[in-house]
């Protein structure tokens, strides 16, 4: 009776800033059958600290070609708006 876990990560891109939506996937196999699943998700946005995190490499090359500074601006710009009720 062997057990193995596998791990896998999808990602969506979504909003006005380029959030990074990562899809973690765990799925628990006894000799090669599945028995069970599991997802969770975590949500990344402009600013947030990447380090340490799940699957840092992939995150890390996605925020470095989706967030530039247009995107930033953009964001920003909107937070404000929304801040002063426009």
């Amino acid at each position: 009776m062997a057990l193995t876990k596998e791990t896998s990560y999808d990602y969506e891109i979504r909003g006005r800033g380029k959030n990074i939506q990562q899809r973690k996937c765990e799925v628990i196999y006894e000799d090669g059958v599945k028995l069970t699943d599991s997802y969770s998700r975590k949500i990344y946005t402009i600013g947030t600290n990447l380090n340490g995190i799940d699957d840092e490499t992939v995150v890390k090359s996605l925020s470095s070609s989706l967030w530039t500074q247009e995107v930033s601006s953009s964001k920003s710009l909107f937070n404000t708006s929304q801040s002063l009720g426009l």
